[in-house]
């Protein structure tokens, strides 16, 4: 079942489609009239203003959030947080980093994360998205979108973030390529920093041109997206009825005698099935939900939205043409970091790793791909972690320690980095390195005093203090830890033979302690 977050201004009609689908079991909103509104009008549903009724409801597996722009990231990232597919009404965030961490929680999570761009369901687009694709308009030039209106004017947005998404998301799916650069401007005319009108320039590789003109001031209104192709050109005008809001005019191009002359044809208007493009994208929710399927409007559509309003709100207010990088942002963020994590300058993270609550990575430290750094953990400063690690929580990694790949240090691993540590006497000087050596295993709360070297696939047992060197496959335990067997690779205890019951491997032993048998 779903929980709508938010069933005011637009969310009143998110409840309508996702009630009418069956699936809505519960709205949350904090605004009195439209808890009582919406407890009128669909009694069956539970309606409470408290979001952790929601997120700790194991029956609501999904919910679909509408609040206002600022909060998407708080109310996405909790959700994700506790298990749920999610659906955002556009933005997908304000923030580009803030909307790849949700693209990479969702993904860590294995959860659904769609963003609401109407119109990519719109019946009208997706046959017109057919046309540019299967070549029938010819090399597409230049696309140009109105959307404009004299209606609701914000003031936690200007007209850029409130009309344009929709249209950047219409643009990018026809074009199939990121902009190269931008160039945006726009008037300020009810308040001195949020435009009202805005027109935004977009230059593609392919050499493809587009335009998007938005505004809350106009005397009429007008929702039109023009795309002109060297062989046809469409006009998509979602204010006129079913049977013309997609116009197909077979207009071209003929040289005579090195001139261009223009050769005008009839309108034909193309024959849609009628269909609420909302309650087609509630649907295409529910069945990326049940089919555990990728959106059409995922979060790595969001991020690239996002990105292309970010640049833009860039230029208009550095009054400069703005360039976009090459990488596309659904990837931009190549690991994840919780909000509530700090990251120095000067760090280097490893693609696919994960760093949760609180923790601390500070200047000069680099973690390689694929780690798992848990909550309440210290890294640094100049700390080198490899790849795979997983450090679980409570840990301090000081200057001086260096963790080779796949090492796995249990919760509350203490590591020291002074041998005789005063408070009154500055001894950094005298820090003695620790060397925690390719795959092994530092048990809940060990203690590795400095100046040791954890072997190779070395087993330190729980609440062990180290003291001096550990051998390659050791099993050490005890305070001070001693040797007690010898550990497989698998970690499993080796026997007096040196073959691991379990995966059948064979050791021999040298002076670093086992080798494995070619």
């Amino acid at each position: 079942m779903l929980a709508l977050i938010g069933g005011g201004y637009w969310g009143k009609n998110l409840v309508r489609n996702f009630h009418s689908l069956g699936v809505l079991s519960a709205v949350c909103d904090r605004d009195e009239d439209a808890i009582q509104r919406t407890r009128k009008q669909y009694p069956d549903l539970l309606v409470t203003p408290s979001f952790s009724d929601i997120l700790n409801n194991p029956a609501i597996k999904a919910v679909a959030i509408a609040t206002p722009a600022e909060l998407h990231y708080l109310h996405a990232h909790e959700a994700l947080l506790a298990g749920k597919d999610v659906y955002v009404e556009k933005p997908l965030a304000l923030d580009q980093k803030h909307a790849s961490e949700l693209v990479a929680l969702a993904r860590e999570q294995k959860s659904i994360l769609m963003v609401g761009h109407l119109l990519q369901y719109h019946n009208a687009f997706l046959k017109l998205k057919e046309m540019v694709k299967s070549g029938e308009l010819g090399r597409v030039n230049y696309i140009y979108s109105n959307r404009l209106n004299l209606g609701k004017i914000r003031r936690e947005e200007n007209a850029l973030w409130s009309f344009a998404p929709h249209d950047i998301s219409m643009i990018l799916a026809l074009a199939g390529e990121m902009p190269e650069s931008l160039f945006a401007a726009g008037g300020n005319y009810l308040h001195q920093k949020i435009s009202d009108v805005t027109t935004t320039h977009l230059n593609f590789p392919s050499g493809l041109k587009a335009h998007i003109f938005v505004s809350w001031l106009h005397p009429f209104k007008e929702q039109k997206l023009v795309v002109v192709g060297d062989k046809k050109m469409v006009v998509f005008n979602d204010l006129l009825p079913w049977d013309q809001k997609l116009e197909v005019y077979p207009h071209h191009i003929e040289w005579s005698d090195g001139v261009p002359v223009p050769v005008k044809a009839e309108g034909e208007p193309v024959i849609l099935e009628e269909g609420e493009p909302l309650k087609a994208e509630c649907a295409h929710f529910i069945e990326c939900i049940k089919q555990r399927k990728t959106p059409r409007t995922d979060g790595m559509e969001g991020t690239r939205v996002l990105q292309i309003l970010n640049a833009a709100q860039e230029s208009l207010e550095a009054g400069t043409v703005i360039k976009i990088t090459e990488k596309d942002p659904g990837k931009d963020s190549t690991f994840f970091k919780h909000q509530s994590a700090i990251i120095d300058a000067g760090v280097t993270v490893g693609e696919g790793t994960k760093i949760w609550h609180f923790s601390h990575i500070m200047g000069g430290s680099k973690i390689g791909k694929e780690c798992n750094i848990g909550q309440n953990v210290v890294v640094g400063p100049d700390v080198a972690i490899g790849n795979y690690c997983k450090v679980q929580n409570n840990i301090s990694i000081f200057k001086g320690v260096t963790l080779e790949d796949y090492v796995f240090c249990g919760p509350s691993v203490v590591f020291t980095n002074v041998f005789n540590p005063r408070a009154e006497i500055k001894r950094m000087d005298q820090i003695r390195p620790t060397l925690v050596r390719k795959g092994a295993t530092l048990g809940a709360n060990s203690t590795i005093v400095c100046g040791t070297t954890i072997g190779r696939y070395a087993f330190v047992a729980a609440g062990s203090v180290v003291t001096r060197n550990v051998p390659d496959y050791a099993l050490v335990m005890g305070n001070p830890a001693r040797r007690m067997g010898w550990m497989c690779r698998c970690g499993e205890r080796l026997g007096d033979d040196f073959i691991c019951p379990v995966c059948d491997t064979h050791y021999n032993k040298n002076e670093q302690g086992l080798l494995e048998k070619i």
